[in-house]
């Protein structure tokens, strides 16, 4: 579906303190756009002299002064036009890079299931192109619109100058035009939001065929994915010709009434010079501003087809925008005062996920001392990864209370809270980096001999020592040049060097062999001592013996979330 619509005030109003610091890139713009324009208007009067007083009269003593001014006007025009379209493009591309950069980070902002619930190629479509599109009416649209109008006016003032009744015969023509572009601009707007949409539908589609590639190459899938992709790539193709249509027939039509409103004041000029009321080079230069003059008025128009453009791209991206973030700070947060002793508690948490009516947990209550090992195992859909996001705080519970150190997490700034917990997660992640950087990414100004300490510890070292490049060499798009036990070892190393008090661990085992596992679980026994850790499994197998294991259940209507404590066999029911 298409964003709903917002209006060029809205857009304006969202978009132009991003501007801030770069206006002066505009005005410049502006003025030596309006600077050129000028010397073109004194350029025409020349000819119109030249044609008067060298032309007609056949004086060759009368041509060189104008015609050498002629030239430095044509000089400075060049200067001033080179000069404005730079300041506006040094403008523009700034301005793009700044809007980028705030949209990608107010989607850091938000909760990892933001994206996790959309297509990506739709939010790299927003990152991009619709952006881009802002960016021309912002930016460059904005001062493109400042000088047609302002060499309009000069323009229209020079044609008064030579003759008021033919430029008021002149600007009674002006309001085709502008009944013309109007009419184009609404149906353009459509068919720039379509054509945005079918974007973002393309790139999904894309996205997810190369992430995939592996499962549809097993399942013999080829055809289908292509086919997926010349589904969407039609739809753009057909958003992409609508558009094409409307800019082709814009256009000549608009050269047609151009070429109408010449052609009547030629023959009303012409009328004129026969009753000696209007001279030869009067009529030429009045007609050379008119050529100036309605390919400015025609700019207008396609002015308001950019507009159109740029609100499609508007609407989607303040759509991305408007979304807030699941969990902010509170002006009185505070920092964990110095390093977590890793005490956890849940107290009476209760939890829903936003857009559904069931919760995932129900007055749920447990404590993990300092150092302490606890399993929480049971079926999907219980709530075992939800502890996580509660515990990194990506979400905040209905009621009840996440404590860490006694403290209530809410009452934490989330940098502090989150500096003070490592997770691994279910499925490894890893950046197209280095080697290096995936296991510095948790503390980048950790030294080479801590980043190979940490590989040493997680039993990753030897294997990296292989590499043709050792610690510098390529992992690859999230790791694919390595294996699974590679990728975990590797993410191990992360969290070591990370060196939190507490850990998270999200199916540690998952997609593992037992082989593999058993090489994983030695470093990752070395990296649970001293922590409090929670572990999230389905696999008891590999669990060590001291922990304390809680079974969850699902929530059923009405029904208690049940655990137990493993090493007991004690049933306990909250609700």
């Amino acid at each position: 579906m298409l964003a709903p619509t917002v209006t060029l005030r809205r857009t304006f109003r969202e978009f132009w303190p991003d501007t801030r610091g770069l206006r002066w890139f505009f005005a410049a713009g502006v003025l030596f756009a309006v600077l050129a324009s000028l010397c073109e208007v004194a350029a025409i009067r020349l000819f119109g002299y030249i044609t008067d007083e060298v032309l007609a009269t056949r004086d060759m003593t009368s041509f060189w002064t104008p015609a050498f001014a002629w030239l430095g006007l044509a000089a400075v025009a060049a200067v001033a036009s080179i000069g404005g379209a730079y300041a506006t493009a040094v403008g523009a591309e700034r301005f793009l890079l700044r809007l980028r950069d705030r949209v990608f980070a107010h989607l850091q902002k938000l909760s990892p299931d933001f994206a996790e619930n959309r297509r990506l190629g739709d939010l790299m479509a927003r990152l991009t192109d619709d952006i881009a599109a802002i960016q021309e009416l912002m930016g460059s649209g904005l001062v493109k619109l400042l000088t047609t109008v302002t060499s309009a006016i000069f323009f229209a003032g020079a044609a008064f100058l030579i003759r008021w009744d033919l430029a008021l015969i002149t600007i009674a023509l002006f309001p085709a035009f502008l009944i013309a572009s109007k009419v184009f601009a609404s149906r353009f707007r459509t068919a720039s939001a379509s054509e945005r949409a079918s974007n973002g539908d393309m790139n999904s589609v894309i996205e997810e065929g190369l992430a995939n590639q592996a499962l549809v190459h097993a399942y013999n899938r080829e055809e289908t994915e292509s086919r997926r992709l010349h589904r969407a790539g039609r739809r753009w193709l057909y958003a992409n010709l609508r558009q094409a249509w409307l800019s082709g027939v814009y256009g000549p039509l608009m050269q047609v009434l151009e070429t109408v409103c010449l052609i009547v004041i030629l023959g009303v000029g012409a009328w004129e010079i026969t009753t000696g009321r209007l001279t030869l080079g009067g009529l030429l230069a009045f007609a050379a501003y008119l050529a100036m003059l309605y390919p400015a008025v025609q700019n207008l128009g396609e002015i308001a087809l950019t507009v159109s453009e740029a609100a499609a791209g508007s609407d989607r991206v303040i759509e991305v925008l408007k979304v807030r973030p699941a969990v902010t700070d509170r002006e009185d947060a505070k920092p964990l005062p110095g390093r977590s002793r890793g005490r956890i508690a849940f107290d009476g948490v209760t939890f829903t996920y936003p857009g559904r009516r069931r919760p995932t947990l129900v007055d749920l209550s447990f404590a993990v001392e300092p150092g302490e090992l606890v399993v929480f195992t049971g079926p999907s859909g219980a709530g075992k990864s939800t502890l996580a996001k509660l515990l990194l705080r990506f979400y905040d519970p209905e009621s009840g209370r996440v404590l860490l150190d006694g403290s209530d997490i809410r009452d934490l700034t989330t940098e502090s809270l989150r500096d003070n917990i490592t997770i691994l997660h279910q499925e490894t992640l890893l950046f197209s980096g280095s080697v290096r950087d995936n296991i510095a990414y948790g503390r980048p100004d950790a030294s080479t001999d801590e980043v190979i300490k940490a590989a040493v510890l997680a039993g990753v070292h030897d294997f990296v020592r292989s590499l043709p490049h050792g610690y510098d060499s390529a992992v690859g798009q999230r790791g694919r040049l390595l294996s699974g036990g590679q990728r975990q070892r590797l993410a191990i190393a992360r969290a070591i060097l990370r060196d939190a008090p507490v850990l998270v661990l999200d199916e540690p085992m998952t997609g593992l062999d037992e082989a593999t596992v058993a090489r994983v679980m030695e470093p990752l026994r070395r990296l649970m001592t001293g922590r409090t850790t929670i572990m999230i499994t389905h696999d008891l197998r590999h669990v060590p013996e001291d922990a304390r294991v809680i079974d969850l259940e699902p929530v059923a209507p009405r029904s208690p979330i049940k655990f137990r404590r493993w090493a007991s066999g004690t049933d306990m029911s909250v609700r």
